[in-house]
Protein backbone atom coordinates (compact mmCIF):
# COMPACT_ATOMS: atom_id res chain seq x y z
CA UNK A 1 0.00 0.00 0.00
CA UNK A 2 1.05 3.69 -0.74
CA UNK A 3 0.66 6.30 1.62
CA UNK A 4 0.60 10.09 0.78
CA UNK A 5 -0.52 13.30 2.22
CA UNK A 6 -2.76 15.47 -0.38
CA UNK A 7 -3.80 19.11 -0.06
CA UNK A 8 -7.24 19.84 -0.77
CA UNK A 9 -7.17 23.82 -0.27
CA UNK A 10 -5.70 23.58 2.52
CA UNK A 11 -6.87 20.90 4.21
CA UNK A 12 -4.26 17.62 4.17
CA UNK A 13 -6.07 14.20 3.89
CA UNK A 14 -4.38 11.16 4.38
CA UNK A 15 -4.54 8.86 1.26
CA UNK A 16 -3.64 5.32 0.60
CA UNK A 17 -3.77 3.15 -2.42
CA UNK A 18 -3.49 0.07 -3.21
CA UNK A 19 -2.61 -1.76 -6.77
CA UNK A 20 -3.29 -0.40 -10.97
CA UNK A 21 -6.49 0.11 -13.35
CA UNK A 22 -9.72 1.96 -13.37
CA UNK A 23 -9.90 3.82 -9.76
CA UNK A 24 -12.27 2.80 -7.16
CA UNK A 25 -12.10 5.39 -4.27
CA UNK A 26 -13.37 4.39 -0.57
CA UNK A 27 -15.18 6.77 1.77
CA UNK A 28 -15.64 5.96 5.44
CA UNK A 29 -17.97 6.28 8.01
CA UNK A 30 -18.78 7.10 11.83
CA UNK A 31 -16.43 6.16 13.94
CA UNK A 32 -13.92 4.43 11.61
CA UNK A 33 -11.03 4.89 9.88
CA UNK A 34 -9.39 4.05 6.52
CA UNK A 35 -8.10 1.03 7.06
CA UNK A 36 -11.77 -0.47 7.61
CA UNK A 37 -11.47 -1.11 3.59
CA UNK A 38 -8.70 -3.47 3.83
CA UNK A 39 -9.92 -6.21 3.05
CA UNK A 40 -12.24 -5.04 -0.37
CA UNK A 41 -8.76 -2.78 -1.02
CA UNK A 42 -7.24 -6.11 -1.68
CA UNK A 43 -9.96 -7.48 -3.65
CA UNK A 44 -10.02 -4.85 -6.56
CA UNK A 45 -6.38 -4.44 -6.72
CA UNK A 46 -6.74 -8.27 -7.10
CA UNK A 47 -9.18 -7.62 -10.16
CA UNK A 48 -6.92 -5.01 -12.15
CA UNK A 49 -8.68 -1.70 -10.00
CA UNK A 50 -6.91 0.96 -8.32
CA UNK A 51 -8.01 1.14 -5.04
CA UNK A 52 -7.67 4.24 -3.17
CA UNK A 53 -9.17 4.99 0.56
CA UNK A 54 -8.46 7.57 2.65
CA UNK A 55 -9.11 8.87 6.18
CA UNK A 56 -12.18 11.49 5.70
CA UNK A 57 -11.54 15.06 7.01
CA UNK A 58 -11.11 15.00 10.96
CA UNK A 59 -10.11 11.34 11.18
CA UNK A 60 -6.92 9.65 11.40
CA UNK A 61 -4.01 11.32 9.84
CA UNK A 62 -6.42 14.29 7.81
CA UNK A 63 -6.96 17.39 9.32
CA UNK A 64 -9.69 18.01 11.42
CA UNK A 65 -10.79 21.47 11.00
CA UNK A 66 -12.52 22.90 14.63
CA UNK A 67 -16.09 24.26 12.90
CA UNK A 68 -18.80 22.12 12.02
CA UNK A 69 -19.40 23.80 8.92
CA UNK A 70 -16.10 22.36 7.29
CA UNK A 71 -17.80 19.42 7.45
CA UNK A 72 -20.94 20.13 5.06
CA UNK A 73 -20.60 17.38 1.89
CA UNK A 74 -20.20 19.67 -0.34
CA UNK A 75 -16.80 20.33 1.34
CA UNK A 76 -16.48 16.09 1.49
CA UNK A 77 -17.23 15.64 -2.00
CA UNK A 78 -14.68 18.58 -3.07
CA UNK A 79 -11.61 16.12 -0.81
CA UNK A 80 -12.99 13.41 -3.40
CA UNK A 81 -12.68 15.40 -6.22
CA UNK A 82 -8.99 17.43 -4.90
CA UNK A 83 -7.84 13.56 -4.54
CA UNK A 84 -8.85 12.94 -7.89
CA UNK A 85 -7.32 15.89 -9.28
CA UNK A 86 -4.01 15.55 -7.14
CA UNK A 87 -3.52 12.03 -8.83
CA UNK A 88 -4.00 12.83 -12.18
CA UNK A 89 -7.14 10.52 -12.54
CA UNK A 90 -10.58 11.87 -14.40
CA UNK A 91 -13.35 9.35 -13.10
CA UNK A 92 -13.80 6.85 -10.38
CA UNK A 93 -16.38 4.70 -9.29
CA UNK A 94 -17.28 5.91 -5.22
CA UNK A 95 -17.58 3.55 -2.19
CA UNK A 96 -19.15 5.12 0.57
CA UNK A 97 -20.11 3.11 4.01
CA UNK A 98 -22.48 5.23 6.67
CA UNK A 99 -21.56 8.63 6.19
CA UNK A 100 -19.19 7.42 3.89
CA UNK A 101 -21.96 6.45 1.71
CA UNK A 102 -23.75 9.98 2.23
CA UNK A 103 -20.59 11.41 0.67
CA UNK A 104 -20.24 8.44 -2.34
CA UNK A 105 -24.49 9.46 -3.02
CA UNK A 106 -23.73 12.97 -2.99
CA UNK A 107 -20.37 13.04 -5.35
CA UNK A 108 -22.07 10.87 -7.95
CA UNK A 109 -25.48 13.06 -7.68
CA UNK A 110 -22.91 16.43 -7.82
CA UNK A 111 -20.38 15.26 -10.01
CA UNK A 112 -21.03 13.13 -12.74
CA UNK A 113 -18.75 13.31 -14.33
CA UNK A 114 -16.14 12.64 -11.83
CA UNK A 115 -17.97 9.64 -10.51
CA UNK A 116 -19.51 7.37 -12.62
CA UNK A 117 -20.74 4.51 -10.50
CA UNK A 118 -21.89 4.18 -6.95
CA UNK A 119 -21.54 1.75 -4.43
CA UNK A 120 -23.30 2.43 -1.01
CA UNK A 121 -23.05 0.09 1.92
CA UNK A 122 -25.77 0.54 5.36
CA UNK A 123 -26.89 4.72 4.46
CA UNK A 124 -29.09 4.41 1.07
CA UNK A 125 -29.55 7.53 -0.91
CA UNK A 126 -31.97 10.44 0.39
CA UNK A 127 -33.40 11.94 -2.75
CA UNK A 128 -33.26 15.69 -1.64
CA UNK A 129 -36.19 17.91 -1.58
CA UNK A 130 -38.90 18.96 1.26
CA UNK A 131 -38.43 18.78 5.12
CA UNK A 132 -35.23 16.84 6.08
CA UNK A 133 -35.85 13.51 7.23
CA UNK A 134 -34.18 15.90 10.77
CA UNK A 135 -36.75 18.50 10.86
CA UNK A 136 -39.40 15.32 10.66
CA UNK A 137 -38.35 13.84 13.62
CA UNK A 138 -38.32 17.19 15.32
CA UNK A 139 -41.91 17.88 13.77
CA UNK A 140 -43.20 14.57 15.26
CA UNK A 141 -41.43 15.15 18.83
CA UNK A 142 -38.79 12.00 18.24
CA UNK A 143 -36.18 13.91 20.31
CA UNK A 144 -34.74 10.54 21.24
CA UNK A 145 -33.38 10.37 17.81
CA UNK A 146 -29.69 9.55 18.39
CA UNK A 147 -28.34 12.05 15.87
CA UNK A 148 -29.10 14.80 18.50
CA UNK A 149 -27.14 13.60 21.32
CA UNK A 150 -24.58 13.31 18.55
CA UNK A 151 -25.21 17.09 17.87
CA UNK A 152 -24.94 18.20 21.45
CA UNK A 153 -21.23 19.55 22.26
CA UNK A 154 -20.90 17.70 25.19
CA UNK A 155 -20.95 14.33 22.71
CA UNK A 156 -17.09 14.51 22.15
CA UNK A 157 -16.72 13.95 25.99
CA UNK A 158 -19.07 11.11 25.80
CA UNK A 159 -17.24 9.19 23.22
CA UNK A 160 -13.78 10.17 24.74
CA UNK A 161 -12.79 6.64 25.92
CA UNK A 162 -11.99 4.86 22.94
CA UNK A 163 -10.77 1.86 24.40
CA UNK A 164 -14.93 1.97 25.82
CA UNK A 165 -16.39 3.72 23.02
CA UNK A 166 -15.21 2.14 19.93
CA UNK A 167 -15.61 -2.01 21.11
CA UNK A 168 -18.84 -0.91 22.54
CA UNK A 169 -20.68 1.40 19.45
CA UNK A 170 -18.89 -1.53 17.22
CA UNK A 171 -20.43 -4.29 19.46
CA UNK A 172 -23.91 -3.01 19.61
CA UNK A 173 -24.44 -2.42 15.99
CA UNK A 174 -23.02 -5.41 14.47
CA UNK A 175 -25.06 -8.48 14.05
CA UNK A 176 -23.51 -10.38 17.16
CA UNK A 177 -25.98 -8.41 19.04
CA UNK A 178 -28.83 -9.75 20.45
CA UNK A 179 -31.69 -8.30 18.35
CA UNK A 180 -33.52 -7.75 22.17
CA UNK A 181 -30.61 -5.45 23.03
CA UNK A 182 -29.07 -4.22 20.15
CA UNK A 183 -28.72 -0.68 19.14
CA UNK A 184 -32.35 1.43 18.46
CA UNK A 185 -31.55 4.56 17.30
CA UNK A 186 -34.91 5.71 18.51
CA UNK A 187 -33.94 4.32 22.40
CA UNK A 188 -31.16 5.81 24.67
CA UNK A 189 -31.48 2.46 26.49
CA UNK A 190 -29.98 0.88 23.99
CA UNK A 191 -27.82 3.41 22.41
CA UNK A 192 -24.28 3.02 21.13
CA UNK A 193 -22.18 4.40 24.22
CA UNK A 194 -22.53 0.88 26.65
CA UNK A 195 -19.33 -1.20 26.76
CA UNK A 196 -20.03 -3.94 24.68
CA UNK A 197 -20.50 -7.38 27.26
CA UNK A 198 -17.95 -9.65 25.18
CA UNK A 199 -15.30 -9.55 22.46
CA UNK A 200 -16.72 -9.21 19.16
CA UNK A 201 -15.88 -12.29 16.84
CA UNK A 202 -16.72 -11.16 13.16
CA UNK A 203 -14.77 -8.27 12.99
CA UNK A 204 -10.94 -8.42 12.92
CA UNK A 205 -9.26 -7.52 16.18
CA UNK A 206 -6.23 -5.60 14.88
CA UNK A 207 -8.80 -3.38 13.09
CA UNK A 208 -10.32 -2.30 16.27
CA UNK A 209 -7.17 -2.07 17.79
CA UNK A 210 -5.93 0.58 14.90
CA UNK A 211 -9.03 2.07 15.32
CA UNK A 212 -9.06 2.81 19.05
CA UNK A 213 -5.11 3.82 18.77
CA UNK A 214 -6.40 6.40 16.14
CA UNK A 215 -9.14 7.76 18.13
CA UNK A 216 -7.52 8.15 21.45
CA UNK A 217 -5.02 10.29 19.73
CA UNK A 218 -7.45 12.29 17.62
CA UNK A 219 -10.16 12.66 19.83
CA UNK A 220 -13.81 13.06 18.21
CA UNK A 221 -14.70 16.51 17.61
CA UNK A 222 -14.11 16.46 14.01
CA UNK A 223 -15.77 12.67 13.55
CA UNK A 224 -18.71 13.95 15.39
CA UNK A 225 -18.99 17.45 13.40
CA UNK A 226 -20.34 15.01 10.69
CA UNK A 227 -23.69 14.92 12.41
CA UNK A 228 -23.52 19.10 13.01
CA UNK A 229 -23.04 19.87 9.72
CA UNK A 230 -26.01 17.86 8.63
CA UNK A 231 -28.53 20.69 8.74
CA UNK A 232 -26.66 23.23 6.87
CA UNK A 233 -26.53 21.07 4.13
CA UNK A 234 -29.80 19.68 4.17
CA UNK A 235 -31.20 22.71 4.40
CA UNK A 236 -29.17 24.02 1.06
CA UNK A 237 -28.97 20.74 -0.46
CA UNK A 238 -33.58 20.73 -0.39
CA UNK A 239 -33.40 23.21 -2.08
CA UNK A 240 -30.69 23.17 -4.59
CA UNK A 241 -30.99 19.38 -5.41
CA UNK A 242 -34.83 18.70 -5.02
CA UNK A 243 -35.75 15.82 -7.02
CA UNK A 244 -32.55 15.39 -8.10
CA UNK A 245 -31.59 11.57 -9.39
CA UNK A 246 -28.25 9.28 -9.36
CA UNK A 247 -28.24 8.21 -13.08
CA UNK A 248 -25.34 6.59 -12.87
CA UNK A 249 -25.47 2.56 -12.40
CA UNK A 250 -25.26 2.21 -8.14
CA UNK A 251 -25.33 -0.82 -5.85
CA UNK A 252 -27.02 -0.72 -2.17
CA UNK A 253 -25.82 -3.32 0.48
CA UNK A 254 -26.86 -3.61 4.04
CA UNK A 255 -26.84 -5.82 6.74
CA UNK A 256 -30.67 -7.17 7.65
CA UNK A 257 -29.35 -7.12 11.80
CA UNK A 258 -28.30 -2.91 11.39
CA UNK A 259 -30.35 -0.78 13.39
CA UNK A 260 -30.74 1.83 11.00
CA UNK A 261 -33.44 -0.40 8.64
CA UNK A 262 -36.26 0.01 11.00
CA UNK A 263 -35.55 3.85 10.36
CA UNK A 264 -35.12 3.68 6.58
CA UNK A 265 -36.51 0.38 5.54
CA UNK A 266 -34.38 0.48 2.02
CA UNK A 267 -36.22 -1.82 -0.71
CA UNK A 268 -35.40 -1.91 -4.51
CA UNK A 269 -39.04 -0.59 -5.21
CA UNK A 270 -37.93 2.34 -2.83
CA UNK A 271 -34.86 3.14 -3.70
CA UNK A 272 -34.70 2.89 -7.63
CA UNK A 273 -36.90 6.50 -8.21
CA UNK A 274 -33.86 8.48 -6.77
CA UNK A 275 -31.52 6.10 -8.21
CA UNK A 276 -32.77 5.24 -11.68
CA UNK A 277 -29.69 3.35 -12.52
CA UNK A 278 -29.81 0.78 -9.55
CA UNK A 279 -28.46 -2.24 -10.51
CA UNK A 280 -29.25 -4.26 -7.52
CA UNK A 281 -29.75 -4.43 -3.69
CA UNK A 282 -27.71 -6.98 -1.40
CA UNK A 283 -28.92 -7.54 2.34
CA UNK A 284 -26.99 -9.75 4.27
CA UNK A 285 -28.66 -12.02 6.86
CA UNK A 286 -25.50 -12.09 9.74
CA UNK A 287 -24.45 -8.53 9.15
CA UNK A 288 -25.31 -5.71 11.40
CA UNK A 289 -23.68 -1.96 10.60
CA UNK A 290 -20.19 -2.93 9.15
CA UNK A 291 -20.99 -5.67 6.48
CA UNK A 292 -17.39 -4.67 4.81
CA UNK A 293 -15.85 -5.77 8.38
CA UNK A 294 -18.29 -8.56 10.12
CA UNK A 295 -18.46 -10.41 6.33
CA UNK A 296 -15.97 -9.08 4.17
CA UNK A 297 -15.87 -11.84 1.68
CA UNK A 298 -19.49 -11.23 1.09
CA UNK A 299 -19.31 -7.78 0.37
CA UNK A 300 -16.17 -8.20 -1.93
CA UNK A 301 -17.95 -10.46 -3.80
CA UNK A 302 -21.22 -8.29 -4.11
CA UNK A 303 -18.40 -5.51 -5.56
CA UNK A 304 -16.25 -6.82 -7.43
CA UNK A 305 -19.48 -8.57 -9.27
CA UNK A 306 -21.07 -4.62 -9.71
CA UNK A 307 -17.55 -3.30 -10.87
CA UNK A 308 -17.40 -6.17 -13.56
CA UNK A 309 -20.23 -4.75 -15.32
CA UNK A 310 -19.53 -1.29 -14.76
CA UNK A 311 -15.87 -1.24 -15.96
CA UNK A 312 -14.65 1.67 -18.19
CA UNK A 313 -10.99 1.25 -19.21
CA UNK A 314 -8.51 2.99 -16.70
CA UNK A 315 -8.65 6.88 -17.24
CA UNK A 316 -6.18 9.60 -16.50
CA UNK A 317 -6.98 13.89 -16.63
CA UNK A 318 -5.39 15.75 -19.83
CA UNK A 319 -2.21 17.36 -19.63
Amino acid sequence: MRHHQIDVVGTRLHVVEEGAGPTVLFCHGFPAIWSSWRSQMAAVAGAGWRAIALDMRGYGKSDAPDDAEAYISFQCVGDLVGILDALGIATAVVVGHDFGASVAWNAAMMRPDRFTSVFGISVPFLRPGGPSFLDQFRAAGADNFYMFAQMRPDADQAWSDAPTTIPGSYYWTSGQAPEATRWDPFDPSRGLLRAAPEPLRAIDPAYLDEAIASFARTGFHGALNYYRALDPFLSVASRTYAGAVIQQPSFFLTGRRDGLNSLLQPSESALRPGMPGLRGLVMIEEAGHWPQLETPNEVDAALLAFLAEVRQPSSTLAT
